[in-house]
């Protein structure tokens, strides 16, 4: 049966209008986006079709074009619209860092550094460079390494911190793995750059690591 064909309150639009996107399921999300379904099956039929196929919507939405696009019912045009919601998605939590004193909302640099870093196949170092009252200046990815290690000097993240004029300094990195455990190359890189920064009066906020699970601070460790 089509999903016009559905009572009102069992289809997906009219539940988010009603009561709220947070409300519907990753395959009743999924389905708005995709606003129709293929022969025989519904967009919802087809969002949960394409959630297991991807084990998961975020396995979905991290797929290459060439994954994406071969499966049925979808394409080129497609994975554009995928890639600018995605694209919007990142700027949106940019933006609201930008405004906001970033020690105060902690979630929010880590959903922001999440979608940035999680994507990733190999390991990237990047910093959130922050003006006196830690709000974010800008966002860097510094370097890009293999699977399990991305080469940084500190020299080169205290450079970038006083071409931004910034005040303090986020350090974060993706772990490919998964596994967001701090190395101990990790937590010797960290004092590294931190001895660095203070030579230039820039002080280190934190280290987070990004992996599949909830982020690591290095802060909350106490290894700051």
């Amino acid at each position: 049966m089509a999903i016009t064909h559905w009572p009102l309150h069992e289809r997906p639009r009219e539940r988010l209008l009603s009561q709220g996107a947070a409300t519907l399921s990753d395959a009743e999300l999924l389905a708005i986006f995709l606003r129709t379904g293929v022969r025989g099956k519904t967009a919802v039929d087809l969002a949960r079709d394409l959630i297991t196929q991807f084990g998961s919507l975020r396995g979905l939405l991290a797929s290459t074009q060439t994954e994406f696009c071969k499966q049925y019912g979808l394409g080129v045009a497609k994975f554009v619209q995928l890639q600018a919601v995605l694209e919007m998605a990142r700027r949106y939590l940019h933006e609201t860092l930008q405004n906001t004193d970033v020690i105060k909302n902690p979630n929010d640099v880590r959903q922001y550094l999440i979608s940035r870093l999680r994507k990733y196949p190999h390991e990237v170092f990047a910093c959130l460079f922050l003006d006196t009252q830690h709000r974010v200046i800008n966002f860097e990815e510094i370097t890009h390494g293999s699977l399990d290690t991305a080469h940084v000097h500190p020299r080169e993240v205290v450079k970038r911190a006083l071409g931004q004029n910034a005040a303090a300094v986020i350090l974060a990195h993706n772990h490919p793995s998964g596994l967001t455990e701090p190395s101990r190359a990790d937590k010797t890189l960290t004092q590294h750059i931190k001895k660095a920064l203070e030579l230039v009066d820039i002080k280190l906020l934190d280290h987070i690591i990004v992996g599949e699970g909830p982020c690591a601070s290095l802060a909350e460790m106490g290894w700051l």
